[in-house]
């Protein structure tokens, strides 16, 4: 049950995060959503930071890992919403926005991961 409830929290945190950083960020590009990709960067930074800490050190306990990489992470980074602006970015013919903002969120995303590890492994 403790289980559960760090994920829950976390999950409720990071959320709320993700909601107020895309409110504010993805108005600013007419086809790029800005907020929900700096959220997944960011959120891939994250992880990749914390499951790295996890994995080298015990300087995270489980628990630690479960509310920030499952719940915090989980709740801060958005792929539906990744998906549906991907879908609404097709269906308004908007093909260039659609490649860019595609390959950009999932290069940066998987650099922004190997970054957190290697981040981690200096501490």
């Amino acid at each position: 049950m403790k289980q559960l409830l760090l994920v829950f929290f976390g999950g409720g945190i990071g959320s709320i995060l993700r909601y107020l950083v895309s409110k504010s960020l993805n108005n600013h590009f007419q086809h790029f959503f800005l907020g929900t990709f700096l959220v997944n960067v960011v959120g891939c930074l994250l992880i990749g930071f914390i499951l790295g800490l996890s994995i080298k050190t015990n300087y995270l306990s489980p628990n630690q890992t479960l509310l920030f990489a499952t719940g915090f992470c989980g709740g801060f980074t958005t792929f539906s919403t990744f998906a549906f602006e991907k879908h609404s970015l097709l269906t308004s013919g908007e093909f260039i926005g659609f490649f860019t903002y595609l390959i950009a969120s999932i290069v940066v995303g998987i650099l922004a991961v190997a970054l957190g590890l290697y981040l981690s492994r200096l501490l």
